[in-house]
C-alpha cells in the first residue's frame, strides 16, 4: 500500500481488520482465515511427522518435532502436579499456535496486503494476536478449562466452598467471593492482554519503520526483526506456563 493517504492513514489501514458485520457481532476474516491456516499447519506437520517417525536417524522434521515435545513434556512435568492426559497436548498446541500467530509478525508490513489488494480485498491484518478477540478467544477457551477441572476435581461443593470460604473463612463469605471472582477473572483478562499489548506494539513499530525512508528501513527494520523473534517465543511461551499454572491451580484440592 501507498504512503500517498499521509502517515495516520498508513497506520490506520494496515491495523484496520477485514471484518464483515457491525459492534458485538462483527466478525474479523482475517483473523478467522490465518487463525485456521496456521492451527491446520500445526496439525499438517506434526500429523507428517508421526506418520514418517523413525527409531533410527531422524530427519530434521522428525528432530524439531521431538525438540517441541521434549521441551513442553518438561514445562508441564515441572509446573502441573496433577494428572491429566489433555495438559500436555493443550500446552504444546497453545505454544506452537500461538508461536505461528507471532511469527505472522515478521513478515513484510506490506507483502499480504499487497497481494490481498490485487485479488480486491482493501484491508488485512495478517497477524492474529494483534486482535484482541483473538487473544481474548483463546484465554477464555483456558478459563472455561480451569473452572471444569475446578469443579471436576474438587466437586461442586469443594469449588463453592473454596470460592467462598478462601482466604478468610466462612465468616466473610461475600468478601472472599469478591476476591476469588477477581483472581479468577483477572486470569484470561491478563493472558489476553499481555499477548496482544506485546504484539500490537510490536506490529505497530514494524509499520512506522515502513514508513521511513527505504534506506532507512534496514538499518532499524533488521534490528528490530531480530530482537522480535525473542519477543514471539516469549510471548508464546508466557501463554503456555501460565495456562499449566492456571490448570495446575484447578487440580490442586485444598
Amino acid at each position: 500500500m501507498s504512503t500517498e493517504g499521509g502517515a495516520t492513514a498508513y497506520v490506520v489501514h494496515h491495523l484496520t481488520p477485514l471484518s464483515v458485520g457491525e459492534g458485538f457481532w462483527a466478525l474479523h476474516l482475517d483473523t478467522l482465515f490465518f487463525s485456521t491456516v496456521l492451527g491446520s499447519l500445526f496439525i499438517v506437520f506434526f500429523k507428517y511427522v508421526a506418520d514418517k517417525a523413525t527409531s533410527g536417524v531422524p530427519g530434521m522434521a522428525q528432530n524439531l518435532a521431538e525438540i517441541l515435545v521434549e521441551f513442553v513434556d518438561s514445562q508441564v512435568k515441572d509446573t502441573f502436579h496433577g494428572r491429566s492426559e489433555l495438559i500436555a497436548p493443550l500446552a504444546l498446541t497453545i505454544f506452537c499456535w500461538v508461536f505461528l500467530w507471532n511469527l505472522m509478525d515478521l513478515l513484510p508490513v506490506d507483502l499480504l496486503s499487497t497481494i490481498a489488494s490485487v485479488m480486491g480485498v482493501s484491508y488485512l491484518r495478517s497477524v492474529p494476536s494483534t486482535d484482541l478477540n483473538a487473544t481474548f478467544g483463546l484465554s477464555i477457551s483456558v478459563f472455561f478449562l480451569i473452572i471444569f477441572y475446578s469443579i471436576k476435581v474438587k466437586g461442586v461443593t469443594g469449588f463453592v466452598r473454596e470460592m467462598t470460604c478462601t482466604p478468610f473463612g466462612p465468616k466473610m463469605m461475600p468478601f472472599n467471593l469478591l476476591l476469588k471472582l477477581v483472581e479468577e477473572l483477572a486470569k484470561p483478562i491478563s493472558l489476553a492482554l499481555r499477548l496482544f499489548g506485546n504484539l500490537y506494539a510490536g506490529e505497530l513499530v514494524f509499520i512506522l519503520i515502513a514508513l521511513l525512508p527505504p534506506v532507512i528501513q534496514p538499518v532499524l527494520g533488521l534490528p528490530w526483526a531480530i530482537f522480535h523473534i525473542l519477543i514471539i517465543t516469549l510471548q508464546a511461551f508466557i501463554f503456555m506456563v501460565l495456562t499449566i499454572v492456571y490448570l495446575s491451580l484447578a487440580h490442586e484440592d485444598h
